[in-house]
């Protein structure tokens, strides 16, 4: 957003003043506003989540796809893929990897 000068040749008034502000104040408000990282959960996640986001169906999904997919949130999504949450399921897919 581009937000122009005030034009200090011209006769300044409270109106134009109160406007330029309001047009500064929304703009710094949308600056801070957060982004939009998908749905916020609706259920915790299951084992068997966690086993289709890591290595899965959803494994190539982003965190923001696979949340969506499952109505869970993008946090449980990347805890879960980082190894935050669900170890037995991380030691689960890597028993598996050094069994082949």
């Amino acid at each position: 957003m581009n937000i122009e000068l005030i034009n200090l040749e011209e006769k300044v008034t409270n109106a134009i003043l109160a406007a330029k502000l309001n047009e500064v104040i929304e703009a710094l408000n949308n600056l801070n506003a957060p982004r939009d990282r998908g749905p916020k959960a609706e259920r915790t996640m299951t084992d068997d989540d966690a086993r289709r986001v890591i290595f899965g169906d959803l494994k190539d999904a982003s965190h923001k796809t696979a949340a969506e997919t499952l109505g869970l949130s993008y946090g449980q999504i990347y805890s879960a893929r980082k190894g935050f949450t669900f170890k037995p399921i991380h030691k689960e897919a890597a028993s598996a990897e050094t069994a082949e």
